[in-house]
């Protein structure tokens, strides 16, 4: 049985359930969280931070969650035979993780196996390799990786936009729902062995971008990363996914990010900041995106190869005789060497026709170099393999035609399965490795071709002399940039490329041995353990707070995100500060406007005649003082408060003081010279002429450039340089510039709401009414200010010993106060129940004198 909630967020999430099969048997899992069966937990669980039960692993673990276990079936005499995948990266990263940290695997098995075997093939993979198999129907599968996965995912991440239907797959609903609802397989054996206290989620590749969602909405502060081993797209590509901001909240629920490269995390960045208004920021060398009071942490770092591995391959085959069997068939023969998958973004005919192009330009190669080109077959039904290959074919048979000659051909074209012993042997021939692919996540082709030509550690071979390598690789792979020595090229440039490969055969052994000195370092001491290593210690440094703040899970759908926040920060109960309302004799209430009083989304930003009711009300009371502190100017505030006469009005972030009872406006800024002005107004004109969207605010005492209606990234960059201008103009000026959210203001000096504040506090005290009661309720940055200055104030021995403290902020975010109110709306209720209280203290005290 599926749990009721995830039925809910699935059926938000795409609109119908879709029909997932077979309904999976009820099977207990293998390390219990909570009392009971899996298809136990119920809706009110799915919301909770963490198990309250003790855990029953000492010790941390790590789940692994891929769309393929690292295992290789076999069917033998009617029975399942398993063994470990030796190639499989996501067994190899075990090597970088600690040797007490037990290793799970969740994922698919590459075979179909029947519904009847399906419990005890789950039994046996979990008791001998504690591989958690995830069986998908097969039409579930299909939509899933051979649809939205392979059809619609994986071109946009290689900007390949479906423009017309014979270019790529139109986005299909019904492959997002399957694409879902495999997510949520997923999710469900997870679960089965999970111990959300121990244990690390590590999900890796776009197969499983939502998966994050599931595990959040279930554990809040689960530890969790995941690692995108594709490119991610420029924002310009992405945008046209139609479920993309769907994918970029589910992949935020994770703790930490990983991308191979920074142009790949630069661009997820890219989308965040403009499709969901998030801004990262880089702290002592880590990245981090600010998400509802959780740090979600950027990871760049490539993969690297497993050196144990290759080095045995490698001994294996010089004793089967490989490398010597190539030496003598290409004797006297300068070998380039080319290893890709079938799929359209390897750019193998590309790479054909530059081979072709260095055959004409250069005749000195003809009869010597041969490139030899390998393709494994391809991994699913991609886009137009079929033309592909006849393209590729048709490209080989015109150059062999056209250079060949007996005993030579110029391109040798293998499309049979190759052995890894075989692939070993040719790079240890290949004077050059050639990649163009035109987009490719990773590609570590370079990698095991650079420790190949190194040799073995300690052999006796005939490759003992110096060590030399070239590598000719596209600009658009994600190991180009770690890659300092190869001859980079964009292999759309076919001549380009063609000169490439000349420049490469044609360069000095020094220059070759030296860049094959520097690639080698750079690859033997950046290997898989050493990236699973590094990723797992910033897991963990990112994780380090996780139990140190309160957490609510927030949303529905793909909407949700768990908040978390300060332990102390709760929700303002209003029969409590009622009750300390009655109590006190001197109050102090600081409202802000916008936000709090009035909601942001408000097209008449006029106070509603119920909100004056009860301001007047409060004021009549007279142990209050009431004020209205805004960044407003004070004539639309003065106009909007002239029913209140007993209201003080704090106008321009405090520059502009009104008192209770008094019509006249006192300034509290320092300096009353606004000759700045002259020099700020032509700088923000100069950059709102050159950013369409932006506008210039002026105000008696402030000047603010606005650019929420621009371009966020170029309004972003914009607004950086305007600061950094306007500081240096005005470095000898007695004012302040400040960038907020889309907003540059350059203001006086000493002037904000945390000042005002102090003073009304002060001026309160001076007075003989020292306050033993203050409520101050904001909504934005700069009512942070104020809850700082009421903090102080404690402190400064402004307020009574003994005064009720309540600072309140407006929605459930990270934020200096210590209550909150959930919008607009419970602020005006709550405003009309101290009214109510003072109405009523004002009853009994008329009766009093009655009495008297």
């Amino acid at each position: 049985m599926i749990s009721r909630s995830y039925t809910n967020l699935l059926d938000l999430a795409s609109g119908n359930f879709p029909v997932m099969g077979r309904e999976p048997r009820r099977r207990l899992p293998r390390v219990m969280t909570v009392p009971g069966n899996v298809s136990e937990f119920d809706d009110d669980q799915a919301y909770s931070v963490s198990s309250d039960n003790p855990s029953s692993v000492s010790s941390d673990r790590m789940i692994i969650v891929a769309n393929r276990l690292p295992l290789k079936a076999e069917r033998r005499n009617g029975s399942w035979s398993f063994t470990w995948d030796q190639d499989a990266l996501y067994l190899q990263l075990k090597d970088g993780l600690p040797e007490d940290m037990e290793v799970l695997y969740v994922g698919s098995l590459s075979v179909d196996v029947e519904s009847y075997e399906q419990d005890d093939v789950a039994q046996i993979l979990l008791d001998k390799f504690k591989c958690v198999p995830t069986f998908l129907p097969p039409d579930l599968q299909s939509k899933f990786y051979d649809g939205f996965c392979k059809r619609q995912l994986w071109p946009l991440f290689h900007y390949m936009l479906p423009f017309t239907a014979d270019h790529g797959t139109r986005f299909d609903r019904s492959l997002w729902e399957a694409y879902v609802a495999t997510n949520k397989l997923f999710f469900q054996k997870v679960i089965e062995v999970i111990n959300p206290d121990d244990d690390y989620v590590w999900i890796h590749d776009y197969h499983l971008m939502v998966l994050p969602t599931f595990l959040r909405r279930r554990f809040n502060r689960i530890r969790m990363g995941f690692f995108l081993h594709s490119p991610f797209p420029s924002s310009e590509i992405y945008r046209s996914l139609p479920v993309r901001e769907e994918i970029l909240k589910a992949l935020l629920n994770s703790d930490l990010i990983g991308f191979h490269t920074f142009d790949y995390a630069r661009h997820f960045l890219t989308c965040c900041s403009r499709m969901l208004g998030l801004e990262y920021q880089s702290k002592r060398g880590y990245i981090g995106l600010e998400y509802y009071g959780r740090t979600v942490g950027i990871k760049i770092m490539p993969v690297g190869i497993n050196m144990g591995r290759i080095q045995s391959v490698m001994r294996y085959s010089e004793e089967e005789g490989k490398v010597m069997e190539l030496r003598k068939r290409y004797e006297g023969k300068t070998v380039l060497l080319g290893i890709d998958d079938m799929d359209i973004f390897k750019g193998i005919n590309l790479k054909l026709l530059a081979m072709e192009q260095m055959l004409n330009q250069h005749s000195n190669w003809r009869g010597r170099a041969v490139l030899v080109q390998i393709v494994n077959p391809a991994r699913g039904k991609g886009i137009d393999i079929d033309e592909i290959r006849g393209e590729i074919e048709g490209s080989c048979k015109r150059i062999n035609e056209s250079f060949g000659k007996p005993g030579y051909q110029p391109i040798v074209y293998i499309d049979t399965p190759v052995s890894v012993n075989e692939i070993i042997a040719y790079y240890h021939i290949a004077e050059c490795v050639v990649v163009t692919a035109v987009r490719d996540g990773m590609n570590l082709t370079p990698y095991e071709y650079i420790v190949c030509r190194q040799g073995l550690l300690g052999s006796e071979s005939d490759f003992n002399g110096p060590k030399k390598s070239m590598l000719v690789a596209s600009e658009f792979i994600g190991c180009s940039p770690s890659l300092s020595g190869a001859i980079r090229v964009n292999p759309w440039n076919v001549e380009a490329t063609g000169e490439a490969l000349n420049e490469a055969l044609s360069m000095r052994d020094p220059e070759k041995q030296l860049r094959h000195e520097k690639h080698f370092r750079y690859v033997s001491t950046h290997d898989v353990a050493f990236w699973s290593r590094s990723f797992l210690q910033d897991l963990e440094r990112i994780c380090v707070d996780h139990f140190k703040k309160r957490c609510w899970g927030m949303g529905i759908s793909f909407g949700f995100r768990v908040v978390a926040l300060d332990p102390n920060f709760r929700k303002l109960s209003i029969p409590c500060i009622v009750s300390d309302y009655k109590r006190a004799k001197s109050r102090a209430i600081l409202l802000d406007y916008d936000g709090t009083l009035m909601p942001q989304n408000s097209i008449n930003k006029a106070p509603s005649q119920e909100v004056l009711k009860f301001l007047n009300e409060l004021c009549e009371d007279k142990k209050n003082s009431i004020f209205i502190v805004s960044g407003r100017g004070r004539e639309s505030l003065g106009n909007w408060f002239s029913p209140c006469e007993n209201i003080g009005i704090a106008a321009e972030h405090g520059y502009f003081l009104k008192w209770p009872g008094n019509k006249e406006w006192e300034t509290c800024g320092q300096s009353c010279d606004f000759g700045w002005m002259q020099i700020v107004e032509p700088v923000m004109k100069q950059y709102t002429e050159a950013t369409d969207g932006s506008s210039i605010e002026i105000k008696d005492s402030a000047l603010v450039w606005q650019y929420r209606d621009a371009d966020s990234g170029f309004g972003s960059l914009q607004a950086k340089e305007m600061l950094e201008h306007l500081e240096s103009v005005l470095a000898n000026e007695p004012v302040a510039v400040k960038s907020g959210h889309y907003i540059v203001e350059v203001k006086p000096q000493g002037v904000s709401k945390g000042s005002v504040a102090e003073k009304i506090f002060s001026s309160m005290d001076d007075k003989g009414k020292p306050v033993d009661f203050v409520l101050c309720i904001g909504d934005d940055r700069s009512d942070e200010d104020m809850f700082e200055a009421i903090g102080n104030a404690m402190s400064k021995r402004l307020l009574c010993d003994n005064a009720l403290v309540f600072a309140c902020t407006v929605g459930q975010k990270p934020s200096k106060a210590k209550y909150y109110l959930d919008d607009t709306m419970e602020v005006t209720s709550m405003l009309e129940s101290l009214a109510e209280a003072s109405e009523a203290s004002n009853f009994s005290m008329r009766e009093l004198d009655e009495a008297l």
